[in-house]
C-alpha cells in the first residue's frame, strides 16, 4: 500500500502523516516514511533525534552524489539514474521503520535543477512502484514528486484540510492535480475540528462520503508535536487514526 499525504501549509499534515504511520507499525507492517516535504519535520515526529535528522542531508542537497549518478556536470545527462543504492545508504532504519529525507522538488530559476530533479523522479518511481514495505510520503502542500508514471502507483491521496475556505481551496486544488496525474483513489481527512459546526461544514464542502474522518482540535497535540515527543496526545487521537487506516487497508485497490 502506498499512500500520498498533501495539503496546506501548517493544517497538520506531517503531524497526522506521522500518526497514521505509527498506527501502521503498531499493527505489525514495516513502513518506509518519505519526508517529500521543503519543512522537513517528519523525521522527529517518528522518534529520531535533531542530531541524527540533521546529519541526514536531503538527497536533493547532495550535488556530489547527484552529478555522479546523472553523469557528471556536462550538458548531457541520464534521465534514469540508478538509485537503489541512494536508498540503502541513505535511509534511517528504527526497527520496522524506515526512513527518507527527499527534499522539495526545485523550481524554475537562475539555476537549471534537472539532474536533481531526474534523481527524486528516479528515487519517487523506485519507492512507489518496487518497495514492497507500506510507504507513507508527506508531500507538502503541492504533489510535485508525483509523475504520471509513480501516480499509477500510489493508491491512495489523503488530503487534510481545516474547516476553513482557505484550506479547503488548496484542498481542491491538490485533488485536480492527483486527478490529472492519474491518482484513482483520493480522500479527505478533517483536522482541528473543534465542533459539530465544524464537521458538519466539512462534509457541505466536500462530500461524506469522500471524508475519511475527522481529528478533533486539540491543544496539546499541537503543543507536543513542536517537540517531537506526541506519546500523550497520540494515545488521545489513536482511535480515530485507527479508524482512518482501516477504511484505507479494507478498500479495494484501483
Amino acid at each position: 500500500m502506498k499512500i500520498a499525504v498533501s495539503g496546506k501549509g501548517g493544517v497538520g499534515k506531517t503531524t497526522l502523516a506521522a500518526g497514521l504511520i505509527r498506527i501502521l507499525l503498531d499493527k505489525g507492517f514495516p513502513v518506509f516514511a518519505v519526508d517529500a516535504d521543503p519543512d522537513l519535520s517528519l523525521g522527529t515526529l517518528l522518534g529520531f533525534s535533531e542530531e541524527t535528522i540533521a546529519r541526514l542531508k536531503p538527497i536533493v542537497e547532495m550535488r556530489d552524489l547527484i552529478a555522479e549518478k546523472v553523469g557528471g556536470s556536462t550538458g548531457f545527462f541520464t534521465m534514469n539514474p540508478e538509485v537503489e543504492d541512494i536508498i540503502r545508504d541513505f535511509t534511517l532504519v528504527s526497527g520496522q521503520l524506515r526512513f527518507l529525507k527527499m527534499g522539495a522538488v526545485k523550481k524554475g530559476g537562475s539555476s537549471c535543477y534537472c539532474r536533481e530533479n531526474s534523481v527524486l523522479n528516479a528515487l519517487m518511481t523506485v519507492l512507489v512502484v518496487q518497495q514492497e514495505e507500506y510507504v507513507v510520503m508527506d508531500m507538502g502542500a503541492g504533489i510535485e514528486h508525483l509523475t504520471r508514471g509513480t501516480a499509477r502507483g500510489v493508491d491512495w491521496m489523503l488530503i487534510v484540510t481545516e474547516p476553513s475556505r482557505v484550506s479547503l481551496n488548496t484542498a481542491r486544488t491538490v485533488k485536480e492535480l492527483s486527478q490529472d496525474i492519474g491518482v484513482r483513489r483520493i480522500g479527505y481527512i478533517g483536522n482541528k475540528v473543534r465542533d459539530e459546526n465544524d464537521r458538519e461544514y466539512l462534509v457541505q464542502a466536500l462530500g461524506g462520503e469522500n471524508l475519511l474522518g475527522c481529528m478533533p482540535f486539540n491543544t496539546s497535540l499541537l503543543e507536543e508535536s513542536r517537540t517531537g515527543v506526541m506519546d500523550r496526545s497520540f494515545a488521545a487521537v489513536a482511535g480515530t487514526l485507527e479508524q482512518i487506516i482501516e477504511k484505507i487497508l479494507h478498500s479495494e485497490k484501483p
